[in-house]
Parts: C-alpha cells; structure tokens; sequence
C-alpha cells in the first residue's frame, strides 16, 4: 500500500481555506472536498487566530442572490451530428445544449 507523502500548507493557503468556510450555503465538509483533506484539519486551522477569519472580512463579502441564466430558443437547421426527432410514444426526449469552445451536450432521457 502507497504512502501518501505529507502536505504542507503555507499561511496564506490555509487563511484562504478557511475564508472559503464563510460564504453562504458552503459547508467545511465541501471546502475539504474541494482540497481533497479531512474536515477536521480545517476546523483546527479555524479555531487558530492566525487562520480564522476575521468577523469584518467576513461582512465585506457581497453574498449574491441567486439568478437564473439567460436561455436563447433557436430554430435551426439539423445538421449531420443532430439525432433524429424524439419518438412521442416512447417517451423520450432530447435537449442539445451548444457551449463555448465548439462543444455541445446533448442530454437524452424520459419524459
């Protein structure tokens, strides 16, 4: 079994961890997540002064409301790469979405 080697974080690196902890709706467990660490590591950082935001920063975050994001319904012409209309008796539908870069994602499943 492969021994993973120990990280180490730097100051600023555990200060930014730990201010990431304050935004609305953020659990510690999902900033764990996102640094692949144990949750318990960042609570010890947060009840270290040196580390733990400060109740002013954390009043100077801008907590945005939730909005939802302009759609455009196009009607274009199939190309090679379209699948066939959906079939209304089986119940199955598609949506294509086209994002940046070129790329498409097509999403297909039941009703």
């Amino acid at each position: 079994m492969a021994r993973r080697a120990k990280r180490l974080w730097t100051d600023e690196e555990k200060r930014s961890i730990c201010f990431q902890t304050t935004a609305a709706g953020v659990s510690v467990a999902q900033v764990a997540r996102r640094y692949a660490m144990n949750a318990n590591m960042i609570f010890k950082w947060l009840r270290d002064p040196r580390y733990a935001p400060t109740p002013d920063a954390v009043e100077d975050v801008a907590v945005e409301a939730p909005c939802f994001l302009p759609v455009e319904i196009v009607d274009r012409p199939r190309t090679e790469y379209t699948v066939p209309p959906p079939d209304p008796k089986s119940g199955q539908g598609t949506i294509e979405i086209d994002v940046a870069g070129g790329h498409r994602l097509r999403i297909i499943g039941a009703y």
